[in-house]
């Protein structure tokens, strides 16, 4: 998250496949001004509300129970400022978030969490071990 850090302050920012809503709340702890979560496994929501709650962020965010994919394929260019992705490793989401992305760019930044294992036409990627996180920035 620190490499997004000069983006975060007063940004609005989209958590897609948010389970707990880690990503969305660190970057929201980080100055950003808002942050839309989007999921829609049960579990995953009702952690995620959970975790909302408790830590007083309810006025800064909005939860979307949607697919995560489908809420992006609606949205327009310029839509959020900062996007954090954390799909299923062992889907094709993360290359197809990218692909959606460079047809429409829909925030100044997608950041998507993948396998270091695979590779992605981002314009960065940075490798955490086993993980990696690739940047994808509008033109």
């Amino acid at each position: 998250m620190s490499i997004l850090r000069d983006a975060l302050p007063g940004a609005k920012v989209l958590d897609l496949f948010a389970g707990s809503g880690a990503l969305g709340i660190e970057a929201l702890s980080r100055g950003a001004a808002s942050a839309v979560f989007v999921e829609r496994h049960p579990d995953a929501l009702a952690a995620l509300e959970s975790n909302i709650q408790a830590l007083h962020v309810g006025n800064q965010a909005s939860i979307v129970r949607s697919d995560a994919l489908g809420f992006v394929e609606r949205l327009a260019a310029g839509a959020f400022d900062v996007v954090l992705a954390d799909p299923p490793y062992s889907s094709d989401a993360a290359a197809t978030l990218i692909d959606r992305f460079r047809r429409v760019p829909f925030a100044r930044i997608l950041s998507v969490e993948h396998a270091a294992t695979t590779d992605l036409a981002g314009d960065a990627t940075r490798e955490y071990g086993s993980t990696a996180i690739t940047f994808c920035y509008a033109p």
